[in-house]
């Protein structure tokens, strides 16, 4: 009886149950933090660099030609330059950061490749100060999962983008864990050390300018938290306000010694402060704003906030320091990005806000840690807020093309209404910010760990949407490149150019003005770009040129020949040269030329900046020789509704015409002789009908009579003998 085994067996093996899930949770918890953090930001940065891989070219026009152009600067010169002009104004330490990418590959390709590697490294390190800024006010796991939410906020799909945002984001971070530190014990160190952090942000983000009031007051708000007087505050925070006052002196001082104004100091956003501002679009811009952050951190942390906020003069200091610094971050922010937006985007500019959605996140781990207190009126009437945030976001207003670069979490719901139709989108927005006010009041306690859980599967679900939907970034990346290149090979100028060279772009207006930023962005031979009778829109450094109407001499102001070897062109300008390589999508080509530059060409007819014709166009050629002239044509179904034909006369008295139904394409073949006398070719181009738009449809403003698009003239010299 002795060796009998004890009884029951059954209950002996489910009692090692509990040894083993203990012996499990031991081995988690040895593993160091470092690896955790380690293993977040590397498995980020690979998720965010496959991503990254499939945005096939810039979209985010002219930002990311801008800061492309910063760090081939500072790479190929030490210098920041934007085409080759110094001392652009525009922060650096973006460029400075993607620089080596810049050095490394002459291959302009490969090294957008190696930007957007960087970007998906830098961009994940946001784990670290996320973590070290959560752990302040909860413990160790929540702070790994705080960490894991900074990385899976969907505003990460900027690692696609040569964008700031990607150094901005982690050293805002980082600005915040130290103005937390300040906030709890305000030594002269970690004043310095503030003083020097906001100065590098500035430096990356001129948008951290709101980062100085909002230092200041913090101390304040946290006062009132801790019910500290005034004159107490300002006595333990001395260092703080001494040390930001005397650089803020001394700042205005060096703009006066040098004769700049203060505006100055915002660079090249220095219309921004010599703008004027209506108050009540501001207003409104600020309420949808708020709307939105509300949507984007999806209620919960918003509710959490409240709630929290509301007792903060009963929690313990530290998160009393944290709590501080979410309200002066939010208070001094959104009206900053909502003023901005009201005058010179006409958006909600989400971009410039969700670096507060990892505080907000933290702060919904804290209400968790605290054991989710549900005060029963202060509970309902937060997460009812939170939700009726949401519901009044303006969807109509806002589902357009700026939400692509500028909103990400308005794109999920422009999804929606492809699917759905717009009039369930409001609906649709009311469903889930409900469900989640509902999660927020009425998950039980002991489960309330899901609520960020929940936060996070949302926003991984928005990756589907923001990255691969109609409205995605692989999408609008794909249509940009096709906007401004239709070769295999994007860096084919660099291909064709001998080593050394250099190509001047010219820029007539009739074609996209991607294909200037995108080639350029793609190759380092695009040298100056000329304009003939406006500028890209940007603002970029360009030179407008004069084209003589009778001797075709290009000239620079000043009467200054161009010459430029090398220029690249669309088929309405065609300089007196040696064709060396073709975009055949857009007709932009490569040109070798005998400087000074001479245009061969004359078009009169077509619209500036335009290729709507008249009734006629008149296309002559000097230095001609016998060949064919193709010209691509094209009409439009909102202005006529019957076929328009276009009858195409030569100086040889050889005419060819072409019927061109409403909605579709044509090309005419031109058959060309030059005059004897002049050693010109003519073509007379006649379209008929013609149409006003505004005759046309009433609600359309434009007068202009209009023919037909001439997209594209190729001459074809010796061709059709």
């Amino acid at each position: 009886m002795s060796g009998s085994p004890p009884m029951p067996q059954r209950r002996g093996r489910s009692h090692d149950v509990s040894p083993r899930s203990s012996l499990v949770a031991r081995f988690f918890r040895r593993i160091p933090v470092w690896l955790w953090l380690l293993a977040i930001v590397v498995a980020s940065a690979d998720f965010r660099l496959l991503l990254a891989g499939g945005v096939a070219a810039p979209f985010i026009m002219v930002d990311e030609v801008i800061w492309a152009e910063l760090g081939r600067g500072f790479a190929d010169k030490g210098e920041p330059l934007v085409r080759g002009v110094a001392g652009p104004g525009y922060s650096v330490v973006y460029p400075l950061v993607i620089s080596p990418a810049y050095a490394l590959f002459d291959n302009l390709p490969r090294a957008y490749a190696a930007v957007k590697l960087i970007n998906s490294v830098v961009m994940s390190l946001a784990a670290v100060p996320a973590y070290f800024l959560a752990r302040r006010v909860v413990g160790q796991g929540p702070a790994l999962l705080a960490a894991l939410l900074a990385i899976a906020v969907p505003s990460l799909a900027y690692t696609g983008t040569v964008m700031t945002e990607n150094v901005f984001y982690p050293l805002f971070l980082v600005v915040a864990l130290v103005l937390v530190l300040l906030l709890e014990r305000p030594t002269l160190v970690r004043v310095l050390l503030l003083a020097g952090l906001v100065a590098l942000a500035l430096e990356t983000r001129i948008q951290a300018v709101a980062i100085v009031p909002a230092a200041l007051l913090a101390p304040l708000v946290l006062a009132l938290f801790q019910r500290r007087g005034v004159r107490e505050t300002f006595s333990r925070y001395r260092a703080l306000y001494g040390v930001f006052v005397a650089l803020g002196l001394l700042a205005l001082v060096l703009q006066l010694v040098t004769g700049r104004s203060t505006q100055d100091l915002l660079g090249a956003y220095a219309p921004v402060g010599s703008a004027s501002y209506g108050l009540g679009n501001a207003l409104h811009y600020l309420a949808w704003h708020v709307e939105e952050l509300a949507l984007y951190v999806l209620v919960v942390p918003f509710a959490a906030a409240i709630v929290l906020l509301a007792r903060a003069r009963s929690l313990a200091p530290p998160l009393q320091a944290f709590l501080a610094a979410l309200v002066s971050f939010t208070v001094c922010f959104v009206p900053i990005v909502a003023v901005f937006a009201s005058r010179f985007s006409d958006r909600i500019e989400e971009r410039n806000l969700f670096y507060l959605a990892p505080l907000l996140v933290i702060a919904l781990l804290a209400w968790v840690e605290l054991g989710a207190p549900r005060p029963r009126v202060l509970a309902p009437v937060a997460a009812g807020a939170s939700a009726l945030l949401v519901l009044l976001i303006p969807f109509d207003r806002f589902l357009t093309t700026s939400a692509i670069s500028d909103t990400l979490m308005l794109l999920p719901w422009w999804s929606l209404q492809d699917h759905v139709g717009s009039g369930w989108v409001r609906p649709a927005a009311l469903a889930l910010a409900l469900a989640l006010a509902a999660a927020f009041l009425f998950v039980p306690r002991r489960y309330t760990v899901a609520l960020p859980l929940l936060v996070f599967a949302l926003w991984v679900l928005a990756v589907k949407p923001i990255w691969w939907g109609t409205h995605g970034f692989e999408h609008f990346a794909r249509g940009s490149l096709f906007q401004g290149i239709r070769t295999v090979k994007t860096d084919w100028i660099d291909r064709t150019l001998p080593s050394g060279a250099e190509a001047a772009f010219i820029w007539t207006g009739r074609t996209d003005r991607l294909t200037v930023s995108e080639n350029e962005f793609f190759n380092r031979d695009v040298g100056p770009v000329y304009y003939v009778a406006s500028p890209t829109p940007g603002g970029l450094p360009e030179t407008r040129i004069h084209i003589d109407r009778v001797t075709g001499a290009v000239t620079l102001p000043g009467h200054r020949p161009v010459l430029s070897r090398y220029v690249i062109a669309d088929s309405s300008f065609e300089p007196d040269g040696k064709a060396l390589a073709r975009d055949n999508g857009w007709g932009i080509t490569l040109w070798r030329v005998n400087p000074p530059l001479i245009s061969a060409v004359r078009i009169d007819g077509l619209f500036p900046s335009d290729t709507w014709s008249g009734k006629n166009v008149t296309w002559i050629r000097r230095r001609c020789t016998p060949g064919l002239l193709l010209v691509s044509v094209s009409s439009d179904p909102s202005l006529f509704a019957a076929p328009q034909t276009i009858v195409a006369h030569t100086n040889g008295g050889k005419s060819t015409q072409v019927r061109l139904a409403p909605n579709g394409q044509a090309v005419l073949k031109v058959p060309l002789a030059p005059a004897p006398a002049t050693g010109r070719c003519r073509v007379d181009f006649t379209v008929t009908p013609t149409a006003v738009p505004a005759r046309v449809s009433p609600e359309n403003t434009d007068r202009r009579v209009l023919g037909a698009h001439f997209n594209r003239f190729l001459y074809q010299p010796g061709a059709g003998r």
